[in-house]
């Protein structure tokens, strides 16, 4: 291996470990460069005489006007009129209007099922009817434009599905909370029918707002094909689902213990309880309750045996569901209590006689020994005991949980929390009391209400999954016939973990605002229970009405009977578990269900794997044919800049509208002030906003807010958003603005783009940048790919900062500075170039970015014999051009970099007012190679260093005196010309100190 290869070998090294340094350096030299160059600007100016600063103001005011700079007004729906000239600045505002209106009118976005292209498809996650953009659902439509807009551009026949979701649960409580502001009633005084009517209005009213959010985040979703949870298509697709999946035997009907909410007063699934780990004794805010409820402690009370034969104590964390209580039980083994066995215990509040039995396993699960009350009804470990025992199921709960009939008459109608304090001074008053002590134990907590769950047994519609979700772990687990991948990996452990631990689903929901249960109770003549349900074979499930009177007649022949439909509704999560094929028109063999399911990929929040990843899984499989995506992305869940989850309490929730908009301090406090956080809260929220947001938040843009999140995906869990991020993107929108402004002032209004690009006879700083450019190009693409969207966003960035921007256009000023006759040739050159370059770049960022770049590449002049494409949202994303690389090329300017970080480093030493004025510089080389590369690029590095002169010298040549010198690598040196006199100990210091990392 020659020395020449080593050198080029060490800086490719070398440049790896500087890029990471680069941008922080450069964006710190550039702000004092511009500072300094404004003082001298201004020193000059002072210099210069009156009536020439007049002559220059009259000339400049004649030749402007102010009025070429502003856009003309545009229709909605046109395409947007341009102004005359560019503006000076970059206005996110300004930029951002008009253009979606117009992609939205040329139905850039629709999709063609019968388009020979190949298909690639996403549905969004349906946000919430209720709901205003917030910064996860600007996440999700900031990464899946992203995939969509380029997968588009790539020729792909893109369908991105939007659609709302009805929220059951949450929409009936914001519709409740109207009415009783507006009308003072309960949903129970308005009655059912009008209920409903009332949210439908409501729906039809706000519903729309985060899709109308969207379009302002320039997401470019197929709105043609919009779509909601309950319209007539979704809602049939509901009721298919669930009258197919009960004929299969998936759904059944059971008396089970449910987790009840007392708020909500209905049931809730398993995996939306969250479990709270108490330690000790804890006193805990529970919703409707004055007072803090107290949590974590083992209350001992004693029942009287039948027959004066004495008492027998038991324990309980819950000691108000003893009124529920009918049996007690013993370990067969203990020989305290076993003779005990068939006896009775009194039941001190209601006279109840509780069998004493014994029972092994239930003991054994409580405290190993000792005795244990039963509560079938109301306590998931006695369920199966009060089976086994043929116990009494004894519910003393009404559905808000307060103390019904069942209970002790001192009890009734006291909620249940405050039974638990008045039943423990009874049991003292009757000296029944035994003591409490400090008890570990794991709370259930509802996620949507943060009441404590209440388990009590209710008849409730389940699907049994276990078969699906078998199916559904086997799509992801399973080498052989592995049809789905989900991204990040980390994730598949979870996925396989609760899908082999996975309970059946509990489908029905005691709600009013929902999908009906299709499923209707005969009430037979001769009955001897009349109650909706008492018998669970009365059931008829069937599409509407008519189908189940025509069921019912057949099942129940001969005998009268009445139908009535089940009064609930079904879980949310089951329509939305039927969205990716409900949405292409299932169960109907429609065109787009034969076009474009499965879909490719749902993106989606790693918080609901669970909740609706798995069981869309599960339906598809099993209602679709097939899985209903390849690919599951799941991004990161977005905390603030400290790391804290967002909440209204903190102050730190941020509002993507007011990231794009722009928003005061007071304004920031206003939005507060119009929540509902006590004093105390209040309080603390604003003081975390002026710690967080001084000033506000300025107008930052959809462009720079879509940017800064999916460069923050590559935080793996959780993404820390810093403000100041997404303002460091709106301020580089204003570099790309100034290189197209750059661009138009060279290219001139005759400029005709190339129909091909020769990079052969072109200058080095030519093709150097489209070398690099497919460099970009192919790491872009590559990232997308793989679904790293921040490398992706990175590779971008890289390319326009740090080459296009700080590079390229700085080495072809001297070709524009001057008539030169020399220089006619790469002038030419570079202008087809820097063309080149700049269609290319805006079509490649476009993804992130689709306002400023639709902007900018209008103004881009067109090929003559070509046919523009009318926007660059359909325009070809870039691709690699073969003859574009040149590896030798990218080396060379490798080391012409070096050189010129190595003087501007010497020149950021000098003194403030020293700092800007051009100097001579001497690069000496230890090898002909590399002297000879830099005597090719002298230009380059005086132009890039600011340079008066550079002198290329050998290692044979004395080093030039009166210099500031820097050793660039084993190869080379820079000495930068000085005045005056230098501190000779200092910069030894410095070269000994270099040199000692050089030999590491």
């Amino acid at each position: 291996m020659d020395s020449r290869e080593l050198t080029l070998e060490e800086l490719e090294k070398k440049k790896k470990k500087e890029e990471r340094a680069k941008e922080k350096e450069l964006k710190k030299l550039k702000a004092a460069q511009k500072a300094e160059a404004a003082k001298l600007q201004a020193q000059q100016a002072s210099n210069a005489s009156k009536s020439g600063k007049k002559k220059n103001v009259k000339r400049e005011a004649e030749d402007e006007n102010p009025e070429d700079y502003i856009d003309p007004e545009t229709s909605v729906g046109e395409k947007k009129k341009l102004s005359r000239q560019m503006a000076k600045t970059f206005n996110p505002s300004a930029v951002e209007k008009s253009w979606y209106a117009w992609w939205e009118k040329s139905k850039f976005f629709e999709a063609d099922p019968s388009s020979s292209k190949p298909p690639f498809v996403i549905v969004l996650p349906p946000p919430n009817v209720t709901g205003a953009l917030h910064i996860g659902h600007a996440l999700t439509a900031a990464i899946q434009d992203a995939i969509i807009r380029w997968r588009r551009m790539s020729g792909y026949n893109t369908l991105w599905v939007p659609g709302t979701d009805h929220a059951g649960i949450a929409t009936q409580v914001v519709v409740e909370k109207k009415i009783m502001r507006e009308r003072k009633l309960t949903r129970h005084d308005v009655g059912r029918e009008s209920f409903v009517d009332e949210v439908w209005k409501w729906k039809n009213e706000y519903g729309g707002t985060i899709l109308k959010q969207l379009r302002g985040l320039g997401a470019s979703l197929d709105w043609s094909r919009e779509c909601f949870t309950m319209d007539e298509k979704r809602s049939r697709a509901v009721t298919e689902a669930f009258v197919r999946l009960y004929k299969e035997g998936v759904i059944y009907r059971d008396l089970r213990l449910v987790n009840w909410d007392c708020i909500l007063r209905t049931a809730i699934s398993d995996i939306e309880v969250d479990y709270v780990e108490i330690k000790d004794r804890t006193p805990l805010r529970v919703p409707g309750y004055s007072n803090p409820v107290e949590f974590g402690v083992l209350t001992s009370f004693a029942y009287p045996l039948e027959g004066g034969l004495g008492e027998i104590v038991v324990a309980t964390t819950r000691v108000e569901t003893m009124l529920g209580d009918t049996a007690i039980a013993i370990h067969p083994e203990d020989p305290r209590y076993v003779h005990l066995h068939g006896k009775f215990a009194i039941h001190p509040f209601n006279g109840r006689r509780l069998p004493i039995v014994c029972d092994a396993v239930l003991v054994d699960m409580n405290f190993g020994t000792g005795c244990v009350k039963i509560t079938p009804a109301h306590d998931p470990n006695d369920f199966e005991v009060g089976k086994r025992h043929n116990l009494d199921f004894i519910n003393i709960f009404t559905d808000d949980g307060k103390i019904n009939n069942n209970g002790g008459p001192e009890f009734v109608g006291m909620p249940r929390f405050e039974a638990r304090v008045a039943l423990t001074e009874a049991l003292k008053e009757k000296a029944l009391y035994r003591g409490d002590k400090n008890n570990e134990m794991r709370l259930g907590i509802c996620s949507r209400t943060n009441d404590v769950v209440e388990p009590l047994i209710k008849p409730q519609w389940y699907v049994d999954c276990k078969s699906m979700a078998q199916q559904a772990l086997d799509a992801v687990m399973d080498d052989t016939i592995r049809k789905m991948e989900i991204i990040p990996k980390q994730h598949v452990a979870e996925w396989k973990r609760w899908l082999e631990n996975i309970r059946d689903w509990c489908v029905s929901r005691q709600l009013w605002w929902g999908h009906r249960i299709p499923a209707w109770y005969a009430k037979l003549e001769d009955d001897e229970l009349t109650e909706l349900g008492a018998y669970n074979n009365h059931w008829v499930v069937a599409s509407n009405k008519e189908e189940a009177q025509k069921e019912a007649s057949r099942i129940f022949a001969g005998k009268k009977f009445e139908l009535s439909q089940d009064p609930d509704v079904l879980d949310t999560w089951f329509s939305a578990g039927l969205f990716p094929f409900s949405v292409l028109g299932w169960p109907d063999d429609t065109d787009d269900l034969k076009a474009f399911y499965p879909t490719s990929v749902l993106e989606t929040g790693h918080d609901i794997l669970f909740f609706w990843v798995a069981r869309m899984v599960m339906l598809g499989m099993k209602l679709g044919g097939d899985v209903p995506f390849r690919k599951v992305y799941l991004h990161p869940m977005i905390r603030d800049a400290h790391g804290r989850k967002m909440s209204k309490s903190l102050g730190n929730v941020i509002d993507p509208l007011e990231v794009i908009n722009g928003i005061t301090l007071q304004g920031l406090h206003k939005r507060l002030e119009e929540g509902n956080l006590d004093p105390n809260e209040l309080k603390t929220a604003k003081e975390g906003q002026v710690k967080d947001f001084p000033n506000g938040i300025p107008e930052c843009g959809a462009d720079a807010l879509r940017f800064a999140l999916v460069s923050y995906t590559a935080q793996s869990d959780k993404i820390n958003l810093d403000i100041q991020r997404v303002v460091g993107y709106r301020q580089w929108c204003n570099k790309l603005w100034n290189a197209i402004r750059f661009a138009m002032s060279k290219l001139g209004d005759d400029y005709t783009p190339p129909t091909k690009i020769v990079p052969d006879v072109m200058p080095f700083g030519c093709k150097w940048i489209l070398s690099v450019l497919n460099k970009a190009i192919s790491n872009t693409v590559l990232s997308l790919e793989s679904y790293e969207f921040s490398d992706a966003a990175t590779a971008v960035y890289s390319w326009w900062q740090f080459q296009l921007c700080d590079v390229f256009i700085e080495v072809i000023k001297p070709y524009f500075a001057s008539n030169d006759p020399d220089f006619a040739a790469a002038r030419r050159h570079a202008q087809d170039t820097l063309w080149v370059c700049l269609d290319n770049g805006l079509r490649l960022l476009h993804p992130f970015m689709p306002f400023v770049t639709e902007e900018l590449w209008q103004r881009l002049p067109s090929r003559k014999d070509s046919t523009r494409k009318e926007s660059i949202v359909i325009c070809e994303y870039p691709s690699p051009v073969e003859c574009w690389t040149n590896d030798n090329v990218e080396l060379e300017m490798d080391m012409v970099e070096s050189v010129v970080k190595s003087l501007r480093s010497l020149r950021s030493t000098l003194a403030p007012k020293e700092r800007h004025e051009r100097r001579a510089a001497y690069v000496r080389c230890r090898l002909n190679d590399a002297c000879y590369i830099i005597k090719s690029h002298e230009l380059e590095i005086t132009t890039l260093a600011t340079l008066s002169s550079l002198e290329v010298l050998s290692e044979s040549d004395d080093a030039p005196v009166g210099c500031k010198v820097d050793v660039v690598n084993e190869t080379l040196s820079v000495f930068l010309k000085l005045q005056g006199n230098i501190n000779v100990e200092a910069e030894l210091q410095k070269l000994k100190k270099k040199m000692e990392e050089i030999e590491k």
